[in-house]
């Protein structure tokens, strides 16, 4: 008897030093880090997402020439009219480049965009964010500035809605798929 309790003691101790020797070598989990972008607005001024901090953002990365991104804006512009009130900011983030920036101004006001529009985006940008290589994509991102969920391709409004649902409401719920691919 007295040998198993020394045995189980033994297996115990081994345990929880393992606990400890692999907490000193691969580290405690680490908190997610803020999601930085910084761009400019349509007015020239820069812009920063960490300065929306404390807020649940939505950033749409769509382009002038995309046709997915002409699909789903319509839902966008409807979606941030209904969520602005409950405390979502939406951001339109432009990947055009310097030969299309010209066409931006048309493209808001063809569908009627009063968030706000942000250019210079790159795919660099996309790729520092866990984004994909294509347009349309859009990032949730938590009032801490954590990207929590990321739609890669068009985005349907059922998608949109039960994210926005999940992100504004109780998050002990299980969450949506944290990577949804819709891409061809």
């Amino acid at each position: 008897m007295l040998r198993k309790v020394i045995s189980y003691g033994f297996v115990v101790a081994a345990m929880a030093g393992a606990l400890v020797f692999g907490a000193l070598v691969f580290g405690a989990p680490k908190k997610a880090t803020p999601a930085e972008l910084n761009l400019t607005d349509l007015d020239g001024k820069k812009v920063h997402l960490k300065d929306l901090r404390g807020k649940i953002v939505v950033v749409n990365f769509w382009a002038t020439w995309c046709g997915p991104c002409k699909e789903e804006m319509p839902v966008f512009v409807e979606l941030e009219k209904k969520w602005a009130a409950k405390g979502v900011t939406f951001i339109g983030a432009s990947l055009d480049d310097k030969k299309t920036q010209k066409n931006i101004p048309e493209f808001v006001k063809k569908y009627q965009i009063d968030f706000p529009v942000w250019t210079g985006t790159s795919g660099d940008d996309l790729f520092k964010l866990g984004m994909g290589e294509a347009v349309p994509d859009t990032a949730f991102v938590d009032t801490d500035g954590v990207v929590l969920l990321r739609v890669q391709g068009e985005i349907h409004r059922a998608e949109l809605e039960e994210r926005l649902e999940w992100m504004t409401g109780d998050r002990s719920k299980p969450s949506p798929k944290p990577l949804l691919h819709n891409l061809p």
